[in-house]
């Protein structure tokens, strides 16, 4: 008689991959450091540390593909840590630098931004299949965050404080929070192939890019996100005006993989 083998009976462990891994826990590093500036009062250190998980937040996801180091448990961190970082610190850091100079509306103005990114990061965890990757639904959550820290950032670096401003700041608050949970479809840049070819003037262009946000990045970076984050409502607009249907559900089949990358 044949012996059959006896199946394994230890449990298996599944690993965990550590490079896409410690991009996402030094953004949240990133957003912790944020907050405890911003108790301390150093609201200029403060919005550094926001800007740097936003830039390690888009390294992750890339990271995990070159790598071929993507998990579930990869996604699900980088959701959390985005929670944090652009949804929680953001209005905590408003909070405590203008908004609670208005009291009852200066907290309801940060809780509005705080559960409405909750409700994007949900939003897109559940629609990543069915979303046109060439688009984000609505103003994603490192944009929204750029939008409130940049102001407070650009504000601090032209002595400007916050008590003289706070109503400004409200209503950038508001603005970020409320069109983070909109359906208007924002570019998302995810169709752009940076392993192809370019003409020379565009690497002209990012040279130039680089040369005017080393004059004064509070100012011109917060006028990129400016522009962005109205560039939806511009697409929008156009497309209505065009007769395209302006939904971002996708109907395409020819679309960039971009499994595993959280905004």
């Amino acid at each position: 008689m044949e012996n059959k083998p006896t199946p394994d009976s230890s449990p298996r462990h599944k690993g965990i991959y550590v490079l896409p891994n410690l991009f996402t826990l030094a953004a949240l590093f990133g957003a912790f450091y944020a907050i405890v500036m911003a108790m301390d009062g150093r609201f200029d250190l403060s919005a550094v540390g926001i800007f740097a998980s936003m830039v390690l937040d888009s390294l992750d996801g890339r990271v995990a593909r070159m790598t071929h180091t993507q998990s579930e448990f990869g996604a699900q961190m980088d959701s959390l840590a985005d929670m944090v970082s652009f949804g929680a610190a953001p209005a905590l850091i408003a909070y405590e630098w203008a908004l609670r100079d208005i009291g009852r509306w200066g907290w309801v103005a940060a809780f509005v931004y705080c559960s409405c990114a909750a409700l994007r990061l949900a939003r897109f965890n559940v629609n990543t299949a069915v979303v046109d990757k060439r688009y984000f639904q609505g103003l994603p959550s490192p944009a929204a965050a750029a939008l409130v820290v940049g102001f407070m950032w650009m504000c601090i670096e032209l002595g400007v404080k916050g008590k003289d401003v706070v109503w400004v700041m409200f209503a950038v608050t508001l603005y970020a929070g409320l069109t983070m949970v909109t359906n208007v479809p924002f570019y998302s840049f995810k169709d752009m192939r940076m392993k192809k070819t370019v003409p020379f003037v565009v690497l002209v262009a990012i040279a130039i890019a680089y040369a005017l946000i080393s004059l004064d990045p509070p100012s011109v970076l917060f006028g990129i996100f400016v522009v962005y984050g109205l560039s939806g409502y511009a697409v929008l607009i156009s497309k209505r005006m065009r007769g395209q249907p302006a939904s971002v559900i996708s109907t395409s089949i020819d679309e960039p993989d971009e499994k595993g990358l959280h905004q």
